[in-house]
């Protein structure tokens, strides 16, 4: 079993390599696969201006993208797991709306106060990661206490989109009483962005994703548990208050900080965590999650290579595109797994 693992495991890892080199040799510029490998092992293009592409752009997006993917299906699973729900994510449980609401009070409340108002450029890095974590915890802490009211698991998706709404709603009356530049400045957020991180933002973004993702590790252990029940994991020493409250903070944290930083990204975090299941056939988080990292990697690249438009300096949004992939295949796994729900139970 853990050498068909390590296959897998190696079949992904390839995959993603051929997807991160096409993903920087395609764009406006099409770029030869011997020159990006030149520059990448240190040495000089051919044509200075390629390098320039290379290092300052197409590099520091393709890493965006895997810190974006590995992330989010990261985030995803966490909360599959804790509300075992095959269903769940931080897109629908309304996560992402609210880490919007939060950037949002950042860009747009000044109008609502008579101050100045706010511009995505102007606010350091920290404080829209801040925000953007604030709002998701906030959405997924209220999640959380109706949970421990309501047990149907439909109810809950179904209070999480009420709630996903209500944060959309008082984003709507911010931008009613804002400027017409931060509302273009918002909307064109909402889009999605993986090119719009460069070096200190990626440093900051690359900071957030590593301690969601480690923290997550950490929980590997407690998250089997509890995927058995809550009483039979608290059999197990496993403090149940306390695994919770982790979980919220790695997820909000992953979500958040994802969020922050290239906007609201949909469907990757439901898709991405069954496509794991169905390739490694377990329900071991100790191998989910480094399979929901490759996995989620691999599917945000494609998304931003896809999203690329050969010969013109147009991209589309990524949101828009992770949407397109995503819930067809959400939709595919539904139907082909229709007893997909024992993994919860």
């Amino acid at each position: 079993m853990k050498s068909s693992n390590t296959g897998k495991y190696l079949i992904l890892s390839l995959l993603l390599l051929v997807i991160i080199l096409l993903d920087i040799a395609i764009g406006s510029v099409k770029i030869p696969l011997p020159e990006i490998l030149k520059v990448v092992t240190g040495g000089q293009a051919t044509n200075p201006g390629w390098e320039t592409i290379i290092m300052e752009f197409r590099i520091p997006k393709t890493i965006t993208a895997l810190l974006a993917g590995s992330g989010l299906a990261v985030s995803g699973l966490l909360m599959q797991t804790m509300f075992r729900n095959p269903l769940a994510g931080p897109f629908v449980l309304g996560i992402s709306s609210g880490a919007s609401l939060g950037v949002a009070l950042m860009v747009l409340a000044g109008a609502l106060i008579g101050g100045s108002i706010f511009q995505i450029s102007q606010i350091s890095n920290w404080t829209l990661v801040v925000s953007a974590i604030a709002g998701a915890m906030l959405v997924l802490m209220l999640i959380l206490a109706i949970s421990l009211r309501v047990r149907d698991t439909m109810t809950l998706l179904i209070i999480g989109l009420m709630v996903g709404s209500l944060s959309a709603a008082v984003v709507s009356i911010l931008q009613y009483f804002s400027q017409a530049q931060e509302i273009q400045a918002f909307l064109i957020w909402t889009f999605g962005n993986l090119g719009g991180v460069f070096e200190e933002e990626l440093w900051v973004m690359t900071a957030v994703v590593f301690i969601g993702l480690g923290v997550s590790w950490v929980l590997a252990k407690p998250l089997n548990a509890l995927l058995l029940g809550e009483s039979y994991a608290s059999s197990l020493g496993v403090n149940v208050k306390r695994t919770r409250l982790v979980i919220i903070i790695a997820t909000s944290v992953l979500a958040g900080g994802i969020t922050a930083f290239c906007g609201p990204l949909a469907f990757v975090g439901i898709a991405i965590p069954h496509l794991a299941r169905i390739l490694f056939k377990t329900a071991n988080h100790r191998i989910l999650i480094p399979a929901c990292i490759l996995s989620g990697a691999m599917i945000m690249t494609l998304c931003d290579l896809v999203s690329q438009l050969p010969g013109s300096s147009q991209t589309l949004p990524i949101n828009a595109i992770t949407s397109l992939v995503g819930a067809p295949a959400v939709i595919a796994i539904l139907i082909k797994s229709r007893r997909l729900s024992n993994s919860f139970t």
